[in-house]
């Protein structure tokens, strides 16, 4: 395999996991915990949710030949509560990363470096790629996060719990 194809199928497995974690999240909670704001600078997972499948479906759509910057997407309202049920703002969610995902698994070796936009700058598609793999898992840290004080003392961990990882690591051992 190529170090081009090994870096595609590398950024697909990663994208993947951060998806599940979100996804694992959501499991968790009920609809009104998808529009708990912890306070009015912050946004709820549903804001999160609208704001990730935007930009998903902006910067993936025709994603080699045209502005990752859609005429018909509005950001700002992206932020804005929209009263989405939580079968809406999954169904989104999921929208959103079929979009990316496909496009993702679309690209060939050739494709990395060639040259798209994003609000007119000039990226390698490579580089655009790696934009995206840093700023989709930011924000699902958020969703965890929120997910996490939300829940408290009823959050099913994601990972490794506190105080377990000699545990985990002496079972991986085996």
């Amino acid at each position: 395999m190529s170090l081009a194809n090994h870096f595609l199928q590398s950024t697909i497995s990663r994208v993947k996991y951060y998806k599940t974690l979100a996804d694992k999240t959501f499991e968790q909670l009920n609809e009104g915990d998808f529009h708990f704001m912890p306070d009015t600078e912050s946004n709820s997972i549903a804001i999160i949710i609208q704001h990730v499948a935007g930009n998903m479906l902006s910067r993936w759509t025709n994603f080699l030949t045209t502005d990752g910057e859609k005429d018909w997407r509005n950001r700002d309202t992206e932020f804005e509560e929209q009263h989405l049920t939580k079968e809406q703002l999954l169904a989104f969610w999921e929208k959103g990363w079929k979009c990316y995902l496909d496009t993702l698994q679309n690209l060939t070796e050739n494709d990395l470096l060639k040259t798209i936009t994003i609000r007119t700058e000039s990226l390698l598609v490579v580089d655009a790629i790696n934009r995206q793999l840093a700023h989709y898992p930011y924000h699902v840290g958020q969703i965890v996060y929120l997910g996490k004080m939300i829940k408290k003392g009823d959050w099913k961990n994601l990972s490794i719990p506190k105080g377990s990882s000699q545990k985990f690591n002496k079972e991986m051992k085996k």
